[in-house]
């Protein structure tokens, strides 16, 4: 297989989308050595990326840089159009895929390989990867060559299904029936290629969050790109475009410095915020030796506080313990708020 290369992105327009939602393993030691946490990476497939005339009994194969965990790395293997895998034999390095049916006659195909799949140590695969190959004499040149940019979750592994846009269709994760598809790498870049020209594609997003393959409304990302991409002869390549995807769930984080001059040092700064519509809804903060903090805050409006807990009882003690004034701060999902700067002030009753 050709040496895999990161697509250039070029500037370009930004799609935001304001989306609804649609194990980590230890790492171990190789004998006498220092623990492995290299990612594994694709390095060589049968047949190679981009080759056409494939034989429709083929038996492809992929090739790791190092041991892989056969089992999480099968499950790991997919391909699109849907063709059901019959085997998946090991040998070394290499797995051997062996389809449960002939593949179709001049039919483009994307073998995929999602990022839970693991090295025999539990690091994941570096943002998944993908191989397209046709049955045809020849490879469609349609691509679609662009950046992900994921707020409030991780980029590499989060698939790009490309449906052609004349046939309408809604996505079904479980049917796997998108015309092609790309995965984002470790750097959110990602290519869909091996597509018809002229032809016009839609892509949506899909962030397997829970790792279970198929959209779960409850923890996972599916979300569709507005822009429809017009390929044709003298223009097969869509690139220099950007996709931004937000996880609404995703906490925001507000962070500043608590300005302090009373000279009071016994007991601990905290820092407090509790939601504007529920006194009970409460994240609280110890101030570190900066005097600097940090809450993660789930989306909406929240009154932050800060006091020094003399008592070190948790609680403030508004009669005797120094503390801010409440600063109100609307926290949006995955947003990074800075400069929440409170100021003690002398309590009442206290030193």
């Amino acid at each position: 297989m050709p040496r895999l290369r990161r697509p250039a992105v070029l500037p370009g327009s930004t799609l935001l989308l304001l989306v609804a939602l649609a194990s980590c393993a230890k790492k171990g030691a190789p004998t006498g050595g220092p623990p492995d946490i290299e990612p594994p990476r694709l390095v060589a497939s049968a047949p190679d990326s981009g080759a056409a005339g494939v034989p429709r009994d083929a038996v492809l194969a992929l090739t790791f840089s190092e041991g892989m965990d056969p089992r999480s790395t099968a499950d790991a293997i997919s391909i699109a159009p849907r063709v059901d895998i019959r085997h998946r034999r090991w040998s070394g390095r290499s797995v051997a895929i062996v389809l449960a049916e002939t593949l179709r006659a001049g039919q483009t195909y994307t073998l995929f390989l999602g990022s839970g799949a693991r090295d025999r140590h539990g690091n994941p695969l570096a943002g998944g990867a993908t191989v397209a190959f046709s049955t045809a004499d020849t490879m469609p040149g349609g691509v679609l060559d662009g950046e992900l940019v994921a707020r409030g979750f991780t980029a590499a592994g989060t698939y790009l299904w490309c449906y052609d846009a004349a046939g309408g269709r809604a996505p079904d994760s479980t049917a796997r029936d998108f015309d092609a598809i790309g995965v984002a790498d470790r750097d959110g870049r990602f290519r869909v290629v091996g597509l018809p020209v002229p032809g016009r594609y839609r892509l949506w997003v899909f962030a397997d969050l829970n790792g279970n393959r198929s959209f779960e409304p409850q923890s996972d990302i599916l979300a569709p790109v507005d822009t429809v991409f017009a390929l044709a002869p003298g223009a097969p390549i869509a690139r220099g475009f950007s996709v931004t995807v937000l996880n609404p769930r995703s906490p925001g984080r507000v962070r500043g410095a608590v300005l302090d001059s009373l000279g009071i040092e016994r007991g601990v700064l905290i820092v407090m915020a509790v939601a504007a519509d529920d006194s009970l809804r409460q994240v609280s903060a110890v101030v570190d030796d900066q005097r600097h903090y940090e809450l993660p805050l789930p989306a909406g409006v929240w009154r932050v506080r800060a006091w020094r807990d003399l008592d070190r009882s948790r609680t403030w003690q508004r009669d005797s313990e120094p503390a801010s004034a409440a600063r109100p701060v609307e926290v949006a999902p995955a947003s990074e708020i800075g400069d929440v700067d409170l100021v003690l002030e002398r309590a009442p009753g206290g030193p």
